[in-house]
């Protein structure tokens, strides 16, 4: 992955282009070089060594309770988090492959469900002794360290030490966080797109290109990353010319249009991906599904649940606003904006939207900046309170809840 940066002394000028950081901002105490790649590697490593422990108990404490609740209800842990619901579909694809025919029944064409991670499952499955479920989870649990360092990078660069570890636990902490430790792609996609918004704001092109088409071959919000990579590559271009940030803004949209195509060409139609998507019941509506389910839980449906992934998309949209008026760099903007602009305006199953945000971390920076400069006292009431929370609310996503996470 690509190295972080030494830690800047402030926030990104208002004035500057994209918010991007020069890597000799004044005041910046600049790391000695590194004897080579693996020292490197090693002093960067140190340096998020703290967020990346903090990221661990996060997720081992909800993980203590998901177990422990899951021993009085007399449910094995390893099913739950490794063989259901979406982790099925991505098993049943690494052992059988995809499916040749749109079909006509829904919630059932495979080809909804993007090829990376299903392909890594098949691939560690076949260089390890364990089943193809333990494969997933090892390759989930690993993704999501990597997400998790990817976040402390982000943060790090752009608001120092303190305040990044804190966008990595607060990360960890979300309602959905046990999402992170599940066979799900959710750990992978943040990975790929943390890293890849780093890399944009390091100058590093080849690596953002690379890593949005990898996202892109991830979930269908990888589209997000290719346009946080593409619009900023080729608004860059105004001011210097960049070969290399010409090639990322080619290659960032790859992953996505390749999956996208090779589903139209296998089916033999050109919207064939769109029409597993409407089997699915999920077709852009411009947000009128969206608003007409807020409303339903708001006024009439006073399901628990459904409450908190609406104020979770309500209380999203608005930190995506604040983002915007505190001018966050552009990038970050354009990810958060459009992985938002998905899932508000697809007219899809309700619930999982919360988990379809989980990779916008972002849209957490101003949460981790007001902490940062909070009192110790109120510091340990805020995150305590966030990881006991995300505990209970992910135990209950997978024990109580019926529907998919």
């Amino acid at each position: 992955m690509p190295p972080t940066a030494s830690r800047p002394t402030s926030a990104p000028p208002r004035n500057s282009p994209g918010g991007l950081l020069p890597d000799t901002t004044p005041g910046t105490r600049l790391p000695r070089p590194a004897a080579g790649p693996a020292a490197s590697l090693r002093t960067r490593l140190g340096l998020a060594a703290p967020a990346l422990l903090a990221y661990a108990a996060v997720r081992l404490v909800g993980l203590l309770v998901l177990a422990l609740w899951a021993h009085a209800e007399h449910h094995g842990v390893r099913p739950i988090l490794a063989t259901q619901w979406d982790a099925n579909w991505y098993l049943g694809i690494a052992r059988h492959g995809y499916t040749h025919r749109l079909g006509t029944a829904y919630d059932a064409n495979n080809l909804a469900f993007f090829p990376l991670y299903p392909f890594l499952v098949k691939a560690v499955g076949a260089l390890t002794p364990g089943t193809l479920a333990t494969a997933g989870l090892l390759i989930t649990v690993v993704a999501s360290f990597l997400a998790a360092w990817g976040v402390f990078a982000v943060g790090h660069r752009l608001h120092g030490r303190r305040a990044a570890v804190l966008l990595t636990v607060l990360w960890a902490a979300l309602p959905v966080g046990l999402v992170q430790w599940m066979g799900y792609t959710e750990s992978l996609f943040t990975a790929f797109a943390a890293w890849a918004l780093y890399a944009v704001l390091s100058d590093r092109w080849l690596w953002a290109g690379w890593l949005a088409a990898l996202s892109g071959l991830t979930r269908p919000t990888g589209i997000a990353v290719a346009a946080a990579v593409t619009v900023t590559a080729l608004l860059g271009l105004r001011h210097r010319f960049s070969s290399r940030a010409l090639v990322a803004a080619a290659l960032a949209p790859a992953g996505w249009l390749a999956y996208v195509g090779w589903v139209g060409w296998r089916l033999g139609r050109w919207d064939g991906y769109f029409a597993v998507q409407r089997l699915w019941h999920n077709e852009w509506d411009g947000g009128a599904e969206t608003l007409r389910r807020m409303r339903e839980v708001l006024v009439t449906d006073s399901t628990p649940e459904l409450f908190l992934v609406t104020v979770t998309l309500v209380v999203s949209t608005a930190l995506h606003v604040l983002c915007v008026w505190d001018r966050r760099p552009l990038p970050l903007l354009l990810f958060t904006g459009v992985l938002l602009l998905i899932v508000l305006g697809s007219g899809g199953v309700y619930f999982p939207r919360a988990r379809f945000l989980l990779p916008g971390f972002p849209l957490l920076l101003p949460v981790a900046l007001h902490l940062s400069r909070a009192s110790r006292r109120y510091l340990t009431l805020a995150l305590g309170t966030a990881v006991l929370g995300a505990a209970y609310c992910g135990a209950y996503m997978v024990l109580v809840w019926p529907s998919a996470p």
